[in-house]
């Protein structure tokens, strides 16, 4: 991969995550945690969202070949999903896709930090899977390709380590409102990536649309 297409992938993909807006969960979630049990939740949340995303960006493709789906089709699929998930967060919501209400009740109860479900499905939720999944698929077969993608997941994955491990620093310094207005920010980069998103996966499936 180019340089440029890896910071535009990396880009993607923080807009995606969000690292920032999860802090108020994340802070929810570790609240009453000594600073170790916190920064310890922060590295298990990162180092979940590095594997997860790793994982699907080799084997997505062969997923999707045993399932017989074209990556055009899921092009379009994963563009309609990056949409609902910018919808939400243009409204400064957390989408059902990346939080059940069941989740958020784990999360106020203690019960699963870190590796569920701040690590996934929040952060490596449907979302940011979908598009690995594509990323990789733009050069099917290529292992550098591929290998290339582990620069972009890293950086983030690092962003959301520094994230969490300076959660109430950032908190204090931005306020909900600030946060609110970098979530609306992310949706809107996300809404317009899976515009292009769409718009590829159609113009694979009918050339006919582009001639």
């Amino acid at each position: 991969m180019h340089f440029a297409e890896l910071i535009q992938a990396a880009l993607s993909l923080f807009a995606i995550v969000d690292p920032v807006g999860v802090i108020p969960i994340f802070m929810l979630a570790t609240r009453g945690f000594s600073p170790e049990q916190s920064h310890k939740a922060a590295w298990i949340s990162s180092l979940t969202v590095w594997l997860v995303l790793v994982i699907f960006t080799f084997m997505g493709e062969h997923i999707l070949r045993f399932f017989g789906i074209r990556i055009e089709a899921f092009s379009v699929a994963g563009g309609l999903l990056l949409l609902t998930l910018a919808m939400s967060m243009l409204h400064a919501h957390v989408s059902p896709l990346r939080q059940t209400p069941e989740e958020a009740m784990e999360v106020e109860e203690k019960e699963a930090v870190g590796a569920v479900p701040l690590g996934i499905p929040l952060l490596a939720g449907p979302g940011a899977i979908t598009h690995v999944i594509i990323a990789a698929g733009a050069a099917p077969g290529d292992v550098v390709h591929q290998a290339g993608l582990l620069i972009p997941i890293t950086l983030v994955t690092l962003s959301v380590w520094i994230s969490f491990r300076a959660a109430p620093v950032i908190a204090r310094r931005l306020g909900k409102t600030g946060i609110h207005v970098v979530t609306r920010l992310m949706g809107l980069i996300i809404a317009a990536i899976s515009v292009e998103m769409m718009a590829r996966g159609l113009a694979g499936l009918f050339p006919g649309l582009t001639s």
